[in-house]
């Protein structure tokens, strides 16, 4: 599995429509075939922080994902959004999805 995660800073007038503006990114980058999730967080400390956390099941997956005209797309509208170069990790991880946290399970109350 590919495992991506991405740090974006917003500009502030963005921050609000940020998960607006990149909806159709999002969608379209979930319907691929090679894509096991994608997911969007919202930063507790700067509200102005996105974080994406993206799997793909191959490295062929991560380069048509790349390569596609949405996420073409989405560069160029989310270039004028950014307030700050994204900061990036991309790696090969073991498995092909989330597993269970073997630490912490919820209690029977």
């Amino acid at each position: 599995m590919i495992l991506i995660v991405v740090k974006m800073t917003v500009r502030p007038e963005y921050t609000d429509k940020w998960l607006d503006l990149v909806e159709d990114f999002t969608q379209a980058t979930r319907d691929e075939p090679g894509n096991l999730f994608f997911e969007w967080s919202r930063s507790v400390d700067n509200p102005n922080q996105f974080v994406l956390v993206e799997g793909f099941a191959s490295r062929e997956a991560g380069d048509a994902h790349v390569n596609s005209t949405h996420f073409k797309t989405a560069m160029d509208e989310m270039a004028e959004a950014i307030a700050t170069t994204p900061q990036i990790i991309s790696t090969e991880a073991p498995g092909n999805g989330w597993s269970a946290m073997a630490e912490l399970t919820p209690r029977n109350i």
